[in-house]
């Protein structure tokens, strides 16, 4: 009996191998059990669908599409408010604007109506979108018009070639603002946040500018960024709400709705397809642009004998890259240069042609010795003009001296003459055209025995005056030195 029970006690003994197998599955439940507390808590954390209000996030939209009374004016005040900021170069001042503007209402209703199928709010965003865009180039053309930039700044160049940047600006802030939207509970932050980043208005006003300033290529690229922004944006409204599933706007006719789904399916991939395009150039062109600046501190700005003057200047459609050198390029470095762009790292630019501007000089050195010759030159010319200048007032003053002795002698002889320098004088201020002026008693005879002496003044005339206006000058000149000189008789010769 008690062998029996010893029997019923004793446990079979796992084999090695079965432990190992034993172990390895309760690994590999332990494992899935954390891989499934882990997505359940990426869901808790990012799944945003039972937080979102269908109704409400629809009718707050529809709100903010309809654009007259206050609305309009907020617009303007916007506007002139983001002109001056640009004006200013203050980027303070151009997000204080950002903020106030109601440009993101009915942009968010177009991307909203292709979403649900709602062609009346397409309509009404659409032309609701288009008075604003029209009356905010109105506005920022008259502002600029009456108070131009005395220079394009940093604010406003920052406006007239889109990047990138401001794709994936526009596309991720439109997440962000429909997600904001659709929450139980509007985020307003995050909507202030959305308004700045995206940037909607100061395009708009550099465009106005662009058109004041009769600049078209600022306006359309100014333009450019603000289509890229508004599509963008209104894409992101069609995902979100696609993702959550809003419901689809009911018509009463099954026909009327597939028409409309058409139409609306239509013209969105007819937009999508530009912006797709839009966005492959720009990323390709912010690529070039990285590469270019690449080869730039890669080849040339860590070699001391070279020295780049100025930015590279990039023709994309020519496949070109300019540079200009303060030093001179050999034929040997310019070919260094091209193998080098060529290198794998460089993919994007390896068949642009370099463009190589060097300067005719030797080296640094020879252009500072130059300096210093010719400011030595030049001073050297300031010493013999000074001299000079000094030697001709002292010469004026020996000629003056002379004159006033001349003048003393004819006082003492109480002869009735006036000496002619004062006469020139008087002469060149009631006449400012004449250039030169003469005097002299010339011998004459008219019938070849008798010989007389008559007065004669010679006058050179301004040679741009014409002989109608000449004649009546030197008849007053004539009858004021006969006055002057007391004279019966006086002739007056033209040179």
């Amino acid at each position: 009996m008690e062998e029996d029970i010893k029997k019923s006690n004793i446990q079979p003994t796992e084999t090695p191998e079965e432990k190992s197998e034993s172990s390895k599955q309760n690994v590999q439940k332990d494992a899935l059990g954390l891989f499934e507390s882990i997505k359940k808590f990426l869901i808790e954390l990012f799944d945003f669908r039972h937080d979102t209000d269908h109704e409400a996030t629809i009718e707050a939209i529809k709100a903010d599409i309809p654009f007259k009374g206050a609305t309009a004016w907020i617009l303007i005040f916007a506007v002139f408010v983001a002109s001056i900021g640009l004006n200013a170069d203050s980027t303070a001042v151009v997000i204080g604007a950002m903020l106030i503007s109601p440009l993101m209402g009915p942009i968010l209703g177009i991307g909203m109506s292709f979403a649900l199928n709602d062609i009346i709010t397409f309509k009404k965003s659409l032309i609701n979108l288009g008075t604003m865009i029209g009356l905010s180039l109105f506005a920022s053309f008259l502002f600029f018009y009456f108070f131009p930039l005395s220079e394009d700044n940093s604010e406003l160049l920052g406006r007239v070639s889109p990047d990138i940047r401001d794709v994936l600006i526009a596309f991720f802030g439109g997440l962000a603002l429909m997600v904001a939207r659709t929450k139980k509970g509007t985020i307003a932050s995050v909507i202030f946040g959305v308004a700045i980043a995206t940037a909607l208005m100061p395009p708009l006003c550099t465009a106005g500018y662009g058109l004041a300033k009769g600049n078209f290529a600022y306006f359309f690229g100014a333009m450019y960024l603000f289509t890229i922004n508004t599509i963008f944006i209104a894409l992101a409204t069609f995902l979100v709400l696609k993702l959550l599933r809003f419901p689809m706007h009911k018509y009463a006719n099954a026909a009327k709705r597939k028409r409309y789904a058409t139409i609306a399916t239509v013209v969105g991939v007819a937009v999508m397809i530009p912006a797709i395009f839009t966005f492959i150039k720009v990323f390709n062109e912010s690529q070039i642009d990285l590469q270019v600046t690449n080869f730039i501190n890669s080849e040339i700005k860590e070699i001391e004998s070279f020295q780049l003057i100025g930015d590279p200047e990039v023709d994309i459609a020519k496949k070109e890259i300019k540079l200009s050198f303060f030093n001179e390029v050999t034929d040997g470095e310019r070919n260094l240069l091209s193998n080098h762009l060529k290198n794998q790292e460089y993919h994007k630019i390896k068949d642009f042609q370099l463009k190589i501007k060097g300067s005719d000089t030797k080296s640094f050195e020879l252009i500072t010795t130059a300096y210093k010759e010719k400011r030595e030159e030049l001073q050297q010319s300031k010493n013999i003009i000074a001299g000079l200048q000094k030697q001709i007032a002292e010469l004026q003053e020996t000629i003056s001296t002379l004159n006033n002795r001349i003048e003393q002698d004819a006082l003492n002889k109480n002869q009735d003459v006036i000496t002619f320098s004062t006469i020139a004088k008087d002469a060149k201020i009631r006449y400012s055209d004449i250039q030169s002026i003469g005097f002299a008693n010339v011998l004459s005879s008219k019938d070849f025995i008798k010989v007389d002496t008559i007065p004669l003044a010679t006058v050179k005339w301004n040679m741009s005056l014409p002989d109608s206006i000449i004649s009546p000058k030197e008849r007053e000149l004539r009858s004021w030195l006969q006055s002057e000189m007391k004279l019966d008789t006086l002739y007056i010769k033209r040179e």
